[in-house]
């Protein structure tokens, strides 16, 4: 009866693309929910009434509405793929996202994190009233995520058998389900080790064998990461900052453009490849700075 009820069939949508991971699906699912009520205050209560211009006014609204440019190319994405399926299913007649194209931007990335940042982030002392658990716990996911370059998703999700602390490693699920092995730096060893000895203190039972949990045993979200850093972070930043920190320290010192596209689980070695204009922009810098006749 709720399939029946709802004109956009988003459920059946999603369930027809079973081979997009579940992250994908709720995105996509959340995008276009959010463009159904968007276009039902212009009084459009099913997809057949939407036009091409209807799609463009909407994402001319985003814009306004100060979304990052990646996050509005993303929702186009969703909307493409919602039509399409909907023209194939018989549900609209015509496409009306045809030709329609949103550029993600220049995917500037995040500054990269300096030794003061880092050390202080990674070694500062330990404010008098933080509990002991919560300090091993933050120790273990901030040396994971500049140690290992793991996304955050891949670090909340971590479950115990994924954890191999006697090899140095650990194994992530990745994007489109793909199974990497990372190498664990031995403080990220040492201070997981640190975390585990105390975790069913915190983690409730029914919670299972997720490594990280927040203060009400729960897994541990993206959103506490980001809490983290609030707290550890000298100068604002990013919990992904550490990811892309990982990456440019690897290559300046010399790590092939291969080998750290496999660490970081990239699909496609251009997407690695923003990494090296991070890394001769330092080099660049430093040159200028340090050579007598720069």
């Amino acid at each position: 009866m709720a399939e029946e009820s709802d004109p956009w069939r988003v459920d059946a949508f999603v369930h027809s693309h079973t081979s997009l991971s579940s992250r994908t699906l709720d995105a996509y699912s959340s995008d276009v929910r959010l463009f159904a009520g968007w276009v039902a205050r212009l009084r459009i209560e099913q997809p057949r009434g939407v036009s091409r211009t209807v799609v463009r006014r909407y994402i001319a609204s985003l814009s306004t509405r100060e979304y990052a440019r990646r996050s509005i190319a993303r929702k186009a994405a969703a909307l493409r793929r919602y039509f399409g399926w909907a023209l194939d299913e018989g549900i609209i007649d015509a496409d009306p996202t045809i030709g329609l194209q949103v550029s993600a931007g220049s995917g500037r990335l995040p500054r990269v994190l300096d030794r003061r940042e880092l050390d202080e982030l990674l070694d500062g002392p330990t404010p008098d009233d933080e509990p002991d658990w919560r300090r091993r716990r933050d120790d273990a996911v901030l040396e994971i995520l500049y140690g290992s370059g793991v996304r955050v998703s891949e670090l909340c999700t971590l479950q115990l058998d994924q954890l191999a602390l006697g090899e140095g490693a650990l194994s992530v699920w990745g994007k489109g389900s793909k199974a990497r092995r990372v190498p664990l730096s031995q403080p990220a060893v040492a201070a997981t080790r640190r975390w585990l000895e105390i975790r069913d203190e915190v983690v409730l039972p029914e919670t299972g064998a997720v490594v990280f949990g927040n203060e009400r045993g729960k897994p541990l979200t993206p959103r506490d990461v980001r809490r983290i850093l609030d707290r550890r972070s000298p100068t604002p930043t990013h919990p992904h900052a550490l990811r892309h920190t990982f990456a440019t320290h690897l290559l300046d010192g010399g790590a092939d453009l291969r080998s750290v596209q496999e660490l970081l689980g990239h699909s496609d070695v251009a997407t690695t490849q923003r990494y090296t204009h991070v890394s001769r922009d330092r080099l660049r810098a430093a040159y200028l700075k340090s050579h007598p006749r720069a």
